[in-house]
């Protein structure tokens, strides 16, 4: 029982940091999308898009 402070922090601890790894990787994710789909509505595509399209 003399460690179970430091077990306990240390899963708390390591729960805390996926959790903030995961939503910051959704968020900037949202942000993304939001960025691309502004570039496309001002008409400026990707490369790849032009190279399937045949342009």
């Amino acid at each position: 029982m003399t460690h179970a402070f430091y077990v306990y922090a240390s899963y708390g601890f390591a729960a805390l940091v996926t959790i903030a790894v995961t939503v910051w990787t959704w968020a900037d994710g949202r942000a993304r999308r939001r960025e691309l789909a502004a570039l496309e509505a001002a008409g400026i595509r990707r490369r790849s898009a032009r190279a399937r399209d045949g342009e």
